[in-house]
């Protein structure tokens, strides 16, 4: 059951919308490797902006996640392709359906 989840919104610094997008789509082969991670979506929410929301059975996932190869790998990038800091938001999930 999916119980947590993040949203963060990420707005892409002029002209470097086309590595935001690659790089969103560079993270899936990552979080492949979360068994935490229930859910995984990069986002394209407009023209520079871009979102990631991701789900998880407990907090305990969700820590594990933000502690994992992806969060370290947005906080690496993040000066080069952001034009402000990611804004990463904690999310209690109500209802879910997913797959079985």
């Amino acid at each position: 059951m999916v119980k947590a989840a993040l949203f963060v919104r990420l707005e892409a610094k002029p002209g470097k919308e086309q590595e935001v997008e690659s790089f969103l789509m560079s993270g899936l082969p990552l979080v492949e490797q979360e068994p935490a991670t229930i859910a995984w979506f990069g986002l394209r929410i407009g023209p520079s902006t871009f979102g990631i929301f991701d789900a998880f059975p407990d907090d305990a996932g969700r820590q594990a996640h933000l502690s994992g190869k992806v969060a370290e790998a947005l906080m690496a990038k993040a000066a080069d392709l952001f034009a402000k800091p990611p804004e990463i938001m904690n999310i209690d999930v109500l209802a879910a359906k997913l797959p079985s």
